[in-house]
């Protein structure tokens, strides 16, 4: 098997396939969620996604994130300003909107999305004596 040896130990080139295939699925997801919100047909989607792809792209190069692609802290916040950011200036520059409501709920639906699936992975790799609460 394929891997990286990274910090504590080694990182599976599969494990960072997948956890860059699911960031990229979540931003997907978002996109199109926000199109079916304001009854827009998934024909577009492309046009919706590709920005916030790109800001993606560009969050995972700099952070170099498949060292550590399921850390919350450092490689999820930045890849999730990373996206926001990336995402919202390339709108902009092709001409799309970018209004200070939609701003917002990209950074918070997104947010939840980068971090939350990252919190969740955390969660469930912990060993199940932790995660039990002691019975007292």
């Amino acid at each position: 098997m394929a891997s990286l040896r990274i910090g504590a130990g080694p990182i599976s080139r599969s494990s960072i396939s997948t956890a860059g295939a699911l960031d990229a699925a979540l931003v997907l997801a978002f996109a199109a969620i926000g199109r079916l919100s304001h009854g827009e047909s998934l024909a577009g989607l492309g046009v919706t996604y590709w920005p916030f792809l790109g800001g993606l792209i560009i969050g995972w190069l700099l952070l170099r994130a498949w060292r550590h692609p399921h850390r919350i802290v450092w490689t999820g916040v930045g890849i999730w300003i990373a996206t926001v950011a990336g995402g919202l200036l390339l709108r902009f520059a092709s001409g799309q909107g970018v209004q200070l409501s939609f701003a917002i709920v990209t950074t918070i639906v997104l947010g939840l999305f980068l971090l939350g699936r990252r919190a969740l992975a955390a969660l469930l790799r912990r060993p199940a004596r932790q995660r039990m609460p002691a019975a007292g």
